[in-house]
């Protein structure tokens, strides 16, 4: 691990002088023509423009960009923290908050040269770091980037707000560009990993991305303006019915180093193909109630008696509507398997998860401001 600098530059401006930066913007570049860059190894050309699972090729996509209120207090300070929103994802986590841009292509594709001016922008705009957003799948953009920016100027720290899904010997690339990892660890069970994230490998990938995040920049350091200045910060997102997949998390930070820092987050909401289970769950309560509804006994004229003949419908109309039910049908198969999920969290879970980071001794974790 190397500390901060002295100097109070970041240590990328170190690596952009000596012409490492260049250097190591080279090597990724190359990593692009049978794609490596994330754990998922797609092999995909994407010097040809073609995308892998993330679906992007060989320029990044930004969606956005600009200073953000709704991050840490770490790191939004009274200025905002400067995030930059990257179109595509190598994750595909199917309550994801931001599918709208991570599960498709989107964002208007920028060159080097653009996405040097973006970085160089968000700096002008008084932000107090450059937050990178779902970076992993375009490390090799960022760094050809950077390798521009950076001589042109470019000087606050660099976070890396990631899924957590990354390659080890990317992150090696990344050793002393980046100021502050930022990974939103998930879960740390197969199963879930499989059913929830579509990548069965994510415990695994997590936890060695992890320790070479920590083993690059150590515990997060905060300085006296309350700003981070580098380090580990890490967030976990309690989703309902898993607070014992919180407990497997926590206890693995811990041993990481009982001072990391830990955003507990308690917002999760069902999205993507978990809201479609949500309505599946209320289409299926409304269903019950309106059996039961028909079921009951019906007053007429002082008589109790009830409907057991249902009356005569039109052939035509009953087999289009068999067809639209065959339809609605296939989509809560693909996802009932998400039916667990497809809630926010109760009072009771985000609390067993707090008392867990407790118990497992992290000294720095709690629901960040």
């Amino acid at each position: 691990m190397r500390p901060p600098s002295r100097t109070g530059r970041p240590s990328y401006v170190a690596l952009s002088e000596s012409g490492e930066l260049g250097r190591r913007a080279q090597r990724a570049a190359r990593l692009l023509a049978a794609c490596e860059l994330c754990p998922r190894r797609c092999g995909v050309d994407r010097t040809t423009g073609a995308g892998g699972v993330c679906g992007i090729g060989a320029r990044a996509r930004v969606a956005s960009y600009g200073p953000h209120h709704g991050e840490e207090s770490v790191l939004r300070g009274r200025a905002g923290s400067g995030t930059v929103f990257f179109g595509g994802c190598n994750l595909r986590c199917r309550f994801c908050q931001n599918s709208e841009i991570s599960h498709r292509p989107a964002g208007e594709e920028l060159a080097p040269a653009q996405l040097a001016a973006v970085f160089l922008d968000v700096q002008d705009m008084g932000c107090h770091n450059l937050n990178l957003v779902t970076p992993s799948h375009v490390v090799a953009q960022i760094l050809a980037a950077l390798a521009i920016a950076v001589p042109q100027g470019l000087r606050i720290p660099i976070v890396y707000n990631t899924g957590g899904y990354d390659a080890v010997e990317t992150l090696a690339l990344l050793d002393g560009v980046v100021d502050i990892y930022m990974p939103d660890v998930k879960l740390l069970d197969a199963e879930p990993a499989e059913r929830y994230l579509t990548a069965r490998d994510y415990p695994e990938v997590v936890r060695r991305a992890m320790t070479e995040m920590q083993r690059q920049v150590g515990d997060l350091v905060v300085g006296a303006d309350g700003l981070a200045v580098r380090g580990l910060l890490v967030r976990h997102l309690v989703m309902p019915g898993l607070v014992a997949e919180s407990e497997q998390v926590f206890a693995f930070l811990a041993g990481l180093s009982p001072d990391t820092f830990v955003n507990v987050m308690d917002q999760y909401r069902p999205c993507a193909e978990a809201s479609l289970a949500t309505a599946d769950v209320d289409r299926g309560q409304r269903d019950g109630r309106q059996r039961l509804a028909e079921a009951a006994p019906r007053r007429d004229g002082g008589r109790v008696h009830r409907e057991d003949a249902a009356p005569a419908r039109d052939a035509g109309n009953t087999a289009a509507r068999n067809d639209q039910t065959d339809v609605v049908s296939d989509g809560r198969d693909r996802v009932a398997d998400l039916r667990s999920i497809a809630r926010r969290i109760t009072r009771a879970e985000f609390g067993a998860a707090l008392d867990a980071a407790r118990a497992a001794g992290l000294r720095r974790a709690a629901r960040s401001p």
